[in-house]
């Protein structure tokens, strides 16, 4: 497609944004992730130059405070004088994180650079390099962090541009993982006459909608082990008939992954450390020359269960994959937690017929997998001294009135792989 013009969709910036529980990583490492946001946002400038767009539009959290620290408003000043230089506009509001009602200091931002306040939605042109009106931009900015408020619904078309961009940092369609800012719904979205929404707050890449096109691009750095993935910015082409086309670029310095890794088959340590360090390498090869702060998940069952599934064990594992890495130079991958969810070589139905009190204990939890008021009823009897413990009741207060069903499945994991011996039968010692 020959684009009319093509603009940038970011979101999600969180400049400086904290890297917590990672007091004991490597100085490296922890270097690393706290220049990720703006290496990130360096990266967000050199895209639009390098793909030669005619403007930029940020949906929201530009910073990850209110009270924004000097180093990131300096840090992204910068970014947007470059932009100036090279022809590019910038149209920005800001989010529940970077809300206005939070302290800045006094910058004078380039002329290229259009901030939209939070009193009313406003609309301002955008040009293409021709300079012929590619599009009116719309905006609306937070003024408080909790706004509950649908913004949506104030936004109103004008009339005398070709396209129509709306602005907004909002959770569309009520994801129950986020924090209900701004709601309102895909059809509300879909209706309003807009050609393109360009969304922020959700940090997880999606296409809600097409034509009018709804979109979340996800932030352009992932910043803790939930958001795992590429992370970056959508550039987008319109034609002159209105055509969109939507191509995602990676921006991220520092990559968030999990893998896993099954114990079946391994006979030894040494064999399963040698999987793990196949795995890293693997991954290293995959993710595209940056550096990977990586999680692996045992998996499976096998005769190393009960050799492996304890912490010092995990330990020594992840010191060693810590220790064969290098990090003076990037990019490197640093494997900050191993974590268990393996099993005894367990022949369940084999067991499940013994009479033995392995195969009555098995029997029992079957039935109450089966029954979740049976299991709820005999989980708050075994539970009832902890519950009313004065400390150790608190720790898990959420979950005393409806116990999740994995704390079952724990608990026969662990007891059964106790009572049996490695062929998966009820030791007879």
């Amino acid at each position: 497609m020959n684009p009319s013009f093509r603009f940038i969709h970011a979101a999600d910036l969180h400049l400086d944004s904290p890297f917590r529980g990672l007091a004991k990583a490597p100085d490296a490492v922890r270097e690393a992730l706290a220049d990720s946001t703006f290496a990130a946002v360096r990266r967000l400038t050199d895209t639009a130059i390098a793909e030669k767009a005619d403007f930029i539009v940020i949906a929201g959290d530009l910073f990850d405070e209110a009270d924004r620290s000097l180093r990131a408003q300096l840090a992204l000043l910068k970014e947007w004088e470059r932009l100036e230089r090279e022809g590019v506009a910038v149209f920005a509001i800001h989010g529940n994180h970077d809300h206005l009602g939070g302290k800045r200091a006094q910058l004078t931002l380039p002329r290229n650079v259009h901030l939209f306040g939070a009193d009313s939605v406003s609309h301002k042109p955008a040009f293409s390099r021709n300079g012929e009106l590619a599009a009116f931009v719309y905006g609306l900015s937070y003024g408080q962090r909790a706004e509950t408020r649908n913004l949506a619904a104030s936004y109103r078309l004008e009339t005398g541009a070709p396209f129509h961009i709306g602005l907004l940092h909002a959770n569309v369609g009520g994801n129950p993982a986020h924090d209900a800012y701004a709601p309102c719904s895909i059809d509300e979205l879909a209706a309003s006459g807009f050609d393109y929404w360009a969304l922020g707050h959700i940090h997880k890449r999606e296409l809600l909608y097409e034509y009018p096109h709804i979109v979340y691009p996800g932030n352009i750095q992932g910043r803790n082990p939930r958001e795992t993935g590429a992370k970056g910015c959508c550039v987008i082409d319109v034609s002159e008939q209105k055509r969109v086309e939507i191509r995602f670029v990676p921006l991220d310095t520092v990559r968030w992954a999990e893998r896993e890794v099954s114990i079946e088959g391994a006979s030894t340590e040494q064999e399963l450390l040698r999987r793990l360090q196949r795995t890293v390498a693997t991954i290293r090869e995959e993710e595209e020359g940056r550096s990977i702060m990586l999680r692996l998940r045992l998996q499976g069952r096998g005769e190393l269960y009960s050799k492996i599934n304890q912490p010092l064990a995990l330990d020594a594992l992840l010191g060693e994959l810590q220790a064969g890495e290098p990090l003076e130079d990037a990019p490197w991958v640093y494997c900050y937690s191993i974590t268990s969810q393996i099993g005894a070589p367990i022949d369940w139905e084999a067991l499940s017929a013994e009479e033995s009190f392995a195969g009555v204990l098995l029997r029992l939890s079957q039935q109450l997998e089966r029954d979740e008021e049976k299991w709820q009823a005999f989980a708050q009897i075994a539970l009832e001294d902890v519950r009313l413990h004065a400390k150790l009741g608190r720790i898990g207060r959420e979950k005393w009135d409806k116990l999740p069903a994995e704390w079952l499945e724990q608990a026969k994991e662990l007891t059964l792989g106790l009572m049996t011996a490695s062929d998966g039968r009820a030791r007879r010692e």
